[in-house]
């Protein structure tokens, strides 16, 4: 047993240096061809082919990025406070970061995925996951915001997310970590790791028409860890395919522990069946907690509502639900090309690429081609009779694959600092080109679908060093576009992103920017503190809070002299920009505010609330650009002591009548 850890040790000491001593492909001087330049050149004035939806990791935003110029468009905050936007700091938005633990104003958004109709892209919505505190989120492509957030329960890292099924019928959330269920049963100790601790898969609901989440059921399977997922399409629609580790069910030191057995398993869920059983009543109702937030474009504002029950199926129970297949160590990636047929799974620790496919897996589970004992109840499909074939020797770390529209993959080697292009049926390598460095996910403009676009792709790496300039002990992280349209993969462009990207996903630009907002309808806003013009802006007192009322349009806030605050005073200033313009928004921001400043588009209202802690004149002004006069546009609130005999008084363009 001694022998066996130490040669495990050795094995991820190895990894390890490898890794590091990969940082420096041959070639790297001379990697990119002498017209990239132009091939990525977007000139003034005109579009970039593709949105590329670009997941933020620990930033817990979104980017986007065009393609092919990597120009850098917009960041979507989504499950982490922004003072930009005001996300998080407004009034109207505060909800949407709620959970069953209260306010949480971070998280690590991992991964994201496109709404697809009939298996392809339809520009509706972005989807995304946060790995800490479990949640999944829903991103309105009309507006590039988040429109919606729901907790995930029973779930520890939700790092098995946000993959839908081919019409996003289902968003797939799936626990990274075990853990026992929720409620009071969970105080177990945690060497009752095989005994207690359970993994979920959640499959939550999505209505087509407004995109509004509702958890429908979940799947509770033994122990495992699962890390990425993939729905079947055509042919294998109604299936799903998730990679798991720790089949061990360690609970320490799993770097050694957890990568014992020489295979894991890719579960296969027959999502389909397990909907049939759901709306039979076979599921068991299970008492939760978890918040369910979304925000309305009519009253500008969010709700958080925190709901108590969730369904559970126990895979157990159900002979026909899910199989096992076992897979080469630690899978990360689980991925089903465009077809439907094949299924390729990505074991970090191994030294080839198994592809399976979904015939053979349909007649070894007909024939009952299983190993002898199951695996917490499952079925495990014997290894050779679900396999189309092995691809030898590709490379080192394999880690995520996607595919083009010529029956060809494409596979990140996080190890060997590569993508390595290859034939799904032949099973042969076509190409490889170094990535600088340490690539962890890659995305092909549409290489999840069902047709992928197949023009370009783009891999997201760990680490730049020597690829930009210095910025102190920590580099920016990267992406690197490649031309895939021939048969030899050409690097076009380094770019650097924010946060750490995961994956990504690529949709083209004529699906989304015609559906684009340009404005708010003010005649439509049924904020409850709107003022539609200057004539409803006003400062109303109800004990000690203060309501301010109050407009914006180049280039002066109505009203922008305000006396009468008394220190112990809660102020609301209520912010509705009355421009009707496109791309004309105004900022909001005071002196000594504890939160940050308001961005408000036009025909919007938001709220900033401010406390001010002494007495004195507070300046107010616009912190977006809007106007020749924008340094103008400001104004003053006034402070005096609790109890102070200074009139509420407000006005524009003249002083107030305040009485002493």
């Amino acid at each position: 047993m001694k022998r066996r850890k130490h040669l495990l040790w050795l094995l991820a000491a190895m990894v390890v240096s490898i890794s590091f001593s990969a940082c420096k492909p041959r070639g790297a001087g001379s990697a990119v061809t002498g017209n990239a330049a132009a091939r990525t050149y977007v000139p003034p004035g005109q579009y970039d082919e593709f949105y590329n939806f670009v997941s933020g990791g620990f930033s817990g935003q979104m980017s986007v990025y065009g393609l092919p110029s990597g120009r850098l468009f917009r960041v979507i905050p989504v499950f982490s406070v922004d003072p930009e936007k005001g996300w998080g700091f407004s009034e109207e938005t505060k909800p949407m970061l709620e959970t069953s633990h209260g306010f949480i104003p971070w998280d690590d958004l991992h991964h994201i995925e496109a709404s697809f109709t009939d298996g392809m892209p339809d520009g509706k919505w972005m989807f995304a996951n946060s790995n800490n505190t479990p949640r999944l989120a829903r991103i309105d492509l009309a507006t590039h915001r988040t429109a919606e957030i729901i907790e995930i329960p029973n779930t520890g890292g939700n790092h098995c997310s946000p993959f839908t099924t081919e019409n996003s019928e289902y968003v797939i959330a799936a626990t990274r970590f075990s853990v026992p269920p929720d409620g009071p049963g969970g105080d177990v100790p945690i060497s009752s790791y095989k005994e207690n601790f359970k993994g979920h898969i959640s499959f939550v609901r999505v209505d087509k028409e407004t995109g509004e989440f509702d958890i429908a059921f979940q799947l509770k399977t033994p122990g495992l860890n699962f890390d990425l997922s993939s729905a079947g399409k055509g042919k294998s629609n109604g299936w799903l395919f998730l990679s798991c580790y720790n089949s061990e069910q360690a609970h320490t030191l799993l770097e050694v522990s957890a990568s014992q057995n020489d295979k894991d398993f890719i579960l296969a869920i027959n999502w389909k069946k397990a909907e049939e059983y759901f709306k039979a009543g076979r599921g068991t109702k299970q008492a939760v907690r978890y918040a369910h937030n979304k925000y309305n474009e009519e009253t500008h504002s969010a709700t958080s509502e925190i709901k108590t029950e969730v369904t559970v199926l126990d895979v157990a129970d159900f002979e026909d639900l899910a199989y096992l297949i076992p897979c080469p160590k630690s899978p990360h990636g689980t991925d089903v090309n465009p077809t439907g047929e094949y299924i390729i799974g990505s074991g970090k620790l191994a030294a080839l690429i198994p592809v399976f496919s979904f015939d053979k897996l349909q007649n070894a589970i007909a024939n009952k081609d299983f190993e002898a004992e199951q695996y917490g109840g499952i079925p495990v499909v014997k290894y050779e009779s679900a396999l189309h074939g092995e691809v030898e020797k590709p490379g080192l770390g394999p880690l995520h694959t996607e595919f083009d529209d010529k029956g060809n993959a494409y596979t990140s080697f996080f190890v060997s600092s590569e993508i390595v292009k290859w034939n799904i049926e032949k099973l042969e390598v076509i190409d490889r080109q170094p990535t600088y460095y340490s690539v962890g996910h890659l995305m092909v403009a549409g290489g999840n679908s069902k047709k992928p676009y197949g023009k370009y792709l783009v891999a997201y790496n760990k680490i730049t060093k020597d690829r930009f300039l210095p910025t102190g002990p920590e580099l920016c992280h990267a992406a690197q576009l490649f031309d895939i349209s021939g048969e030899k993969m050409e690097l076009l462009l380094d770019f650097p992103t924010i946060g750490e990207p995961h994956y990504a996903q690529a949709v083209p630009a004529d699906l989304i920017k015609d559906r684009s907002v340009k404005i708010y309808d003010i005649n439509a806003n049924k904020h409850p503190y709107i003022a539609k013009g200057e004539s409803e802006a006003r400062v109303e007192r109800n004990g000690n809070t203060v309501h301010v009322y109050l407009t914006t349009i180049r280039s002066h806030f109505t009203p922008d002299n305000i006396e009468g605050i008394q220190l112990g005073d809660e102020v609301y200033f209520h912010v509705t920009n009355i421009e009707q313009d496109w791309d004309m928004p105004h900022g909001f921001a005071i002196k000594g505010a504890g939160n940050s400043e308001l961005l408000v588009m036009p025909g919007e209202t938001q709220t900033l609330k401010w406390v001010p802690d002494r007495t004195g004149i507070f300046p107010m002004y616009c912190t977006d650009f809007c106007s020749a006069l924008h340094q103008e546009m400001s104004g003053y609130v006034r402070v005096s002591p609790k109890g102070s005999n200074v009139q509420l008084a407000f006005s524009t363009g003249v002083n107030p009548s305040a009485g002493e």
